[in-house]
């Protein structure tokens, strides 16, 4: 049931207000002005927050503000009897939710009701996500190379450097570039991914600059490639080494000149793109060999960043595995599963050519067919 906070001076007003909200099924609480609101407002905790702006003591303007420095996160909805445009706008600038004058109309009160806690569902649902998603991405470890990974991102993170993530599959490429992206003044624009080495050669293009319809015979539609998707933001080329030395060539273009065209256009579009690349190739080889060119591999290895193999680092598989035991448990609404010393001593003597993506999934199938607590002969059975 949502919480709502009704302030304002005239018991009247508290009272249909109180009586109208509560007939809707929701909970509600009253204060006579705003020095009693801010109190309850900070000891309590409100879905929703109806204020008065003409009251004595502590005017509802003057509240907005002293709930904002409370950091109250609760949305609030001014009411008054003296509205003009003036003042709504002073409001809404100054993080009211929405405006409404008296006589409050009945349909009025309960649509920006529902759309004030709508709005708070949402926000708080986004909250979640983020976490979950965050939390997806994490370098977890204390050996030397990890902390030396750590600090490397830290330093690089806040530039606009390109820089180069090489290291075998499974070692966590990836959460590098989502690291370097979430610590970056980009932060708050898109990370877009583009897999190189999961798109064919002939649609690589059309993927990363878009394409304009009729430019080719299944393009029944323009299409925004990944380089304007990621504008003000980053956008990580995974897999890079894979990439079609036509491709490489337009990717080099767009980086030199932070411009980019459409297939079937011949319009240039200005880009603002931070670049992350990943490979699990040796480009030096690669180069040598023809298959990639080097003026490109120059731009991109700005910062180049290895990720160490599981295997140089088996000090971090006691606490890679309790972080994979209590994400996969979390996800199927299990009970913690423990691990056994020997267990973990088991796995650390084991070679992960697969990595830390091996572990992951070694981790999941103990907890699956074992028992708990998990032990050693577990691991010689299902490992």
């Amino acid at each position: 049931m949502a919480k709502i906070l009704v302030i304002d001076d005239e018991r009247s007003i508290r009272s249909t207000l109180k009586d109208i909200l509560e007939f809707e099924g929701y909970a509600v609480e009253t204060a006579e002005n705003g020095k009693q609101g801010l109190e309850k407002a900070v000891a309590g905790s409100y879905d929703l927050i109806y204020s008065d702006i003409k009251m004595p003591e502590m005017d509802g303007i003057e509240l907005l503000t002293q709930l904002h420095e409370n950091e109250i996160e609760t949305p609030i909805v001014m009411i008054s009897g003296h509205g003009n445009i003036e003042t709504a706008v002073t409001c809404i600038r100054q993080g009211a939710f929405d405006f409404i004058e008296k006589p409050i109309e009945l349909n009025r009160l309960l649509i920006t009701t529902k759309n004030a806690l709508d709005k708070k569902n949402l926000v708080q649902e986004t909250k979640v996500l983020k976490k979950k998603v965050s939390g997806k991405y994490q370098m977890i470890g204390e050996s030397e190379s990890v902390c030396r990974l750590r600090d490397m991102i830290a330093r690089v993170a806040p530039t606009d450097a390109r820089v180069m993530i090489t290291g075998e599959n499974g070692t966590g490429k990836e959460v590098v570039a989502r690291l370097i992206h979430a610590q970056s003044q980009r932060a708050a624009f898109p990370l877009v991914e583009v897999n190189c080495a999961a798109i064919p050669s002939e649609l690589i293009e059309s993927e990363l600059f878009g394409h304009e319809k009729g430019a080719f015979t299944s393009a029944i539609k323009q299409r925004i490639g990944k380089f304007e998707q990621a504008d003000g933001g980053t956008l990580f080329l995974d897999e890079i080494g894979d990439m079609s030395l036509s491709a490489q060539t337009k990717v080099l273009r767009a980086l030199q000149e932070n411009e980019i065209c459409r297939v079937g256009s011949d319009k240039s579009i200005h880009v603002n793109v931070r670049i992350l690349a990943a490979t699990n190739k040796d480009l030096k080889k690669e180069i040598a060999e023809g298959r990639f060119r080097e003026d490109l591999f120059h731009r991109l290895n700005v910062i180049p960043i290895h990720v160490p193999t599981l295997d140089e680092r088996k000090e971090d598989i006691p606490l890679l595995v309790n972080y994979f035991t209590e994400q996969i448990c979390a996800e199927q609404g299990w009970a913690v599963k423990t691990f056994a010393q020997a267990a973990i001593e088991q796995l650390q003597q084991r070679s992960w050519t697969g990595n830390i993506r091996e572990l992951r999934n070694v981790v999941e199938r103990l907890i699956i067919l074992s028992s708990n607590p998990i032990e050693a002969a577990d691991v010689e059975a299902f490992a």
